[in-house]
């Protein structure tokens, strides 16, 4: 008979609680903030992250070879020495994410916002950057002077041309 009671007990305060969640919601018109999310050394081949919010979110290490990540939030996202090789980076914002060490290799970033990234030791071998703003990028120069070999477009975002942005000659 005590269990039962318990239990509606914890039931009621449960309803309570997401009524109230639903209604501080509906009340401010506003969905709570993603948390960050640990996707440290995952095999992540083809994943869809497309259109998500993952702020500050951690990919250290991972393979996410062919994934997903179109229209997506990254913004402050650690892609340290993770495999980005042909992912769709399509419109994303990358602002202060960091993509030191990570494989970019035939990644797909056009019209995607890397402002304040911090990507030394990156290789874009092959990426599409049609429209990507690389304003205050630190990339090898290197790697500066191939995507200059191909940049072209300018970004819908900020306005600026990625030319520009590269400080391509």
């Amino acid at each position: 008979m005590n269990f039962r009671l318990s239990n509606r007990i914890w039931a009621s305060l449960l309803s309570l609680l997401l009524w109230g969640v639903f209604g501080i919601t509906a009340t401010f018109g506003c969905v709570p903030t993603a948390f960050a999310l640990e996707y440290n050394k995952e095999i992540l081949v083809q994943a869809d992250f497309s259109g998500r919010d993952l702020t500050d979110s951690s990919f250290t290490k991972a393979n996410l070879r062919q994934s997903n990540f179109s229209h997506a939030n990254l913004s402050g996202v650690s892609f340290f020495a993770a495999n980005l090789e042909s992912a769709n980076l399509e419109e994303v914002n990358l602002t202060y994410a960091t993509l030191d060490s990570a494989r970019l290799i035939k990644a797909n970033l056009t019209n995607a916002v890397l402002e304040g990234a911090f990507a030394a030791n990156a290789k874009f071998d092959g990426a599409i950057i049609d429209g990507a703003d690389f304003t205050d990028v630190l990339l090898r120069q290197d790697e500066q002077k191939k995507l200059c070999q191909v940049a072209k477009g300018t970004n819908p975002t900020t306005g600026r041309d990625t030319r520009d942005t590269l400080f391509c000659r």
